[in-house]
């Protein structure tokens, strides 16, 4: 027995407090939300998301809802197709320039988004000319917000795995490149590729500085908006986005434990 582990008592404190801290700032979310307008508890507020005479004044909160899933989406496929194919040629083909590479993929988080904001602002004016001011183009900026956050998912995994190995086995049996990529090596990234697009999907569900200051309608900027009229209902799609991306957290640790046991 480790003298050094805690007890059993003792963990079980470490567990209330911990549980406490994330478990009360939700319950009272979830039961402000549930105060009825004579003083007690109705789900009329959660049933006004549905009423039809109601929707007008939430639906600044559903359009940046779906502008947001879009750009969580867009900005996934830039984590998947971009960061990913480049980590792993830099892993296997060019090592040397791993630091080098480590430090421009961790540099945007030491960078505050209102510095990267003024950075970005004439580079969106030539993008919208480019491509328009669709919303769907903050994707570019979110691409560098979550660079560190899924270098580092992504990087766990890659240096779990022995992609040398693996490529190598693969090449030798004739596969061209894509093939060992995309069939070889992604599965064996599955978790840290899983992890790195949820991560990227909530970094963009809660992201706010970017989309303000680029004056473009997302999930929390149009939270804000509606939230000066009606307080609740920002607080119940606040537990929604968190129930959203637990669920996605679940659906992620049920396909890496699936991994798991495949591979053994």
């Amino acid at each position: 027995m480790n003298k050094l582990a805690p007890s059993r008592v003792t963990r079980w404190v470490i567990g209330i407090v911990i549980g406490a801290f994330f478990a009360i700032p939700l319950v009272s979310t979830f039961l402000y939300t549930l105060r009825g307008k004579d003083g007690g508890l109705s789900f009329e507020r959660w049933a006004a998301l549905i009423d039809p005479a109601a929707s007008a004044a939430i639906k600044p909160i559903w359009t940046g809802l779906g502008n947001s899933l879009i750009l969580a989406l867009v900005t996934v496929v830039i984590v998947l197709l971009l960061l990913a194919p480049t980590m792993i040629l830099v892993n296997l083909r060019f090592p040397t320039l791993k630091p080098v590479f480590e430090f421009a993929a961790l540099l945007p988080i030491s960078i505050p988004a209102i510095v990267l904001v003024v950075g970005l602002s004439p580079i969106y004016l030539q993008i919208g000319r480019a491509f328009g001011t669709g919303t769907w183009t903050l994707a570019f900026a979110y691409g560098i917000t979550v660079l560190p956050f899924a270098y580092r998912s992504i990087q766990a995994s890659i240096d779990a795995a022995d992609l040398r190995t693996l490529s190598e086995a693969a090449r030798s049996l004739g596969s061209s490149w894509p093939t060992v990529v995309l069939r070889v090596l992604a599965p064996n990234l599955r978790q840290g590729l899983l992890s790195a697009s949820l991560i990227s999907i909530a970094v963009v569900l809660g992201e706010f500085t970017i989309a303000s200051l680029l004056n473009r309608q997302v999930f929390q900027t149009a939270m804000v908006v509606v939230g000066k009229q009606d307080a609740y209902a920002p607080a119940i799609f606040t537990l929604l986005a968190l129930l959203f991306c637990f669920l996605l957290l679940l659906i992620i640790g049920r396909a890496a434990r699936g991994n798991r046991k495949a591979s053994s």
